[in-house]
């Protein structure tokens, strides 16, 4: 007989088409589409919940020392993988249900009002900033999906439903063609193989966002320079310069860095630059990091040297999440997913894995991120006579993509070689 089990791809990345919203959803060949995408449960305004933005900051830093290798560039999106897994615990009940709020900070409830409020927010963003963000069920004929359950994923996270027999080829195409179409071809192919054969439903979120910075790099300052990395390597890099600018710049006891906005006046780039090793700083990221290094910031003049570059990460986050206390939920003995559905052969179900995949770009015109979860002052004369502080991140440092208001990581990552 077919056995299905609960399977949890969650993509990093939808953050595209800023105040066209989500109903123009991507053609899908080989699924059918089970329910219009919005419901009954979130018509009251959505309301941020401070704690279960903290968890996202608190995951993304805890989940990139456990993916990054020393040496090796590192990205992820903590906002992509805090969304697909707050719709995964939609569908958890018991101690299974517990686990996913601790992990995330609150209840499930308030999960849901803040991933709305989420939604709201980074689909209205000002300026040039086109974004998208969107979530999907894909539920194999062999699932009974609970109504509130489909209701809620629905409602709250505007997710599209489809049915199809996950284990095909047709299947895979279908969920790739997906998030390709959010993500607007900067992750094609999130699948390599079709689901296992046991597969029973898979949650995806998926995020693209393209912003462009509050004052622009001229293309002609860019200029390459040897960039170093941790055991000595040198390599030549082209570096986005402006001269001396006045910039948001911090310095701390470990650190000093650069906040540059974007033209949304909502988002910006943060870049953390050690004053030691990087390994050693990393220890004490947490969520609160960037809302710390956000208000140290201030105007100074700064001689500013930043890599261009494209960063690209994917892999498993099964083991870090299990170490971080998602045991239950992968454990087939242990978990409980009744809240979400059952399957024809009555088996139980539970998390098979959770992939991530995340890709960004930095030029002088601005940044284009994306992600996938299968879960950035003129001069006057009298500024002049002020010695300008100098930032050259010519060697590994950490960067994000972060929300002003609430401080939250949309993305995280290091920059350790070119």
């Amino acid at each position: 007989m077919k056995r299905k089990l609960l399977a949890l791809l969650l993509p990093l990345a939808l953050l595209a088409g800023c105040g066209s919203g989500l109903s123009a959803a991507p053609r899908v060949a080989g699924a059918v589409r089970l329910s219009p995408q919005g419901g009954g449960e979130a018509e009251t305004p959505a309301r941020p919940v401070a704690r279960a933005d903290a968890a996202i900051g608190d995951l993304g830093a805890d989940l990139l020392r456990a993916v990054r290798r020393p040496g090796e560039n590192a990205l992820l999106s903590p906002l992509s993988v805090a969304l697909a897994l707050s719709l995964t615990a939609n569908g958890a009940a018991g101690d299974t249900r517990e686990e996913f709020e601790t992990l995330l900070g609150a209840e499930v409830d308030a999960l849901n009002q803040n991933a709305a409020s989420l939604l709201a927010d980074y689909l209205s963003l000002g300026g040039s900033t086109q974004s998208a963000i969107g979530s999907s069920l894909w539920v194999d004929e062999s699932l009974e999906a609970e109504e509130q359950f489909l209701s809620r994923c629905t409602s709250f996270y505007q997710a599209g439903v489809y049915q199809a027999d996950l284990d095909t080829e047709g299947a895979k195409n279908a969920v790739n063609g997906w998030i390709d179409a959010v993500t607007r071809g900067m992750i094609p192919r999130m699948l390599q193989q079709p689901p296992a054969e046991d597969t029973a439903l898979l949650l995806v979120n998926a995020l693209w966002l393209k912003t462009a910075w509050a004052e622009e790099f001229e293309p002609g300052n860019t200029d390459t320079r040897p960039f170093t990395a941790a055991d000595g390597t040198q390599t030549d890099t082209a570096f986005l310069s402006n001269g001396v600018r006045t910039e948001r710049y911090f310095r701390t006891e470990d650190a000093a860095g650069v906040v540059l906005p974007y033209d949304d006046g909502r988002l910006a780039f943060l870049a953390v630059l050690p004053h030691g090793e990087l390994d050693g700083w990393l220890e004490g990221l947490d969520g609160d990091t960037c809302s710390s290094l956000l208000a140290e910031a201030e105007d100074t003049r700064v001689y500013l040297c930043l890599p261009k570059f494209e960063a690209e990460w994917g892999g498993s986050l099964s083991d870090a999440l299990k170490e971080l206390g998602l045991g239950t939920a992968f454990d087939p003995g242990l978990a409980d997913f009744s809240a979400l559905g059952a399957t024809e052969e009555g088996l139980p179900l539970f998390v098979g894995s959770v992939d991530h995949r995340a890709k960004m770009m930095v030029n002088e015109e601005g940044t284009e991120a994306a992600a996938a979860t299968v879960v950035a002052v003129p001069a006057g004369a009298a500024e002049e006579a002020v010695k300008p502080v100098e930032l050259i991140l010519d060697r590994p440092f950490c960067y994000a993509i972060v929300d002003l208001e609430r401080g939250i990581p949309l993305f995280l990552g290091t920059f350790e070689a070119p």
